[in-house]
């Protein structure tokens, strides 16, 4: 078993170059989609790899790449995969290789803009996670990701983290460390229970006896 790397794609949507330089800091191996190279260079951070059709990269980041041999993949324009999928697939190869005992990528540029991209973002989430690798959306206000066993999730008192059910089906749960309290309870498809519930300690505890979870951790503090 290799050691944990922090392998991370950074796509083109919203971004706080602020944020992301301490972020990307953290990073091992970054994987750019496209336009997503603008905003790591942004955060003082060169890609690994620069993956997509390069209609969104401005042309003096893709000198910079160039310049700095940045490995750079271009792809046509028409094509099946979504610039983030063929991103995600190389970040996916890069994880096998290494061996990491974390099976997770990072996911930033992710979460904002677009309705219809985030909804595909999330789509893909849910085909990685049925092939054992975790994708962890997170913005400055946010974390996503799916889980389907316990999770331990640290956070500040105060801060709301949502729970629902994923693929259509109920999901079993109990909870510590939060002020809505579930035991072995019954989250429903097509009914919104779990959302905002609030941090009452620094770690909570989500213990999934059955099915898959959505899990939004919010930042801000509830008022």
């Amino acid at each position: 078993m290799g050691e944990t790397v922090k392998i991370a794609v950074l796509a083109n949507g919203d971004w706080d170059p602020v944020w992301g330089v301490e972020e990307l800091h953290t990073v091992d191996y970054l994987i750019c989609a496209d336009g997503g190279a603008n905003a790591a260079l942004e955060a003082q951070r060169l890609p690994d790899l620069l993956i997509g059709d390069l209609d969104s990269v401005r042309a003096s980041t893709l000198r910079i790449c160039r310049e700095q041999g940045v490995g750079i993949q271009e792809y046509p324009t028409r094509k099946d995969e979504t610039d983030l999928e063929l991103a995600l697939l190389r970040a996916e190869e890069k994880l096998r290789y290494t061996g990491s005992p974390c099976p997770e990528i990072w996911l930033y540029g992710a979460t904002g803009g677009r309705t219809d991209h985030l909804l595909g973002n999330l789509t893909l989430a849910v085909a990685y996670a049925r092939r054992g690798v975790a994708l962890r959306f997170k913005d400055p206000n946010q974390e996503i990701r799916l889980i389907h066993t316990r999770t331990e999730i640290s956070g500040n008192v105060g801060q709301q983290i949502s729970l629902l059910p994923c693929w259509g089906e109920a999901a079993w749960v109990s909870t510590q460390g939060l002020a809505y309290v579930l035991d072995h309870e019954e989250l429903l498809p097509d009914r919104v229970r779990g959302i905002s519930n609030v941090f009452t300690a620094q770690t909570c505890v989500i213990d999934v006896h059955q099915g898959t979870l959505w899990v939004i951790h919010h930042y801000a503090q509830k008022i």
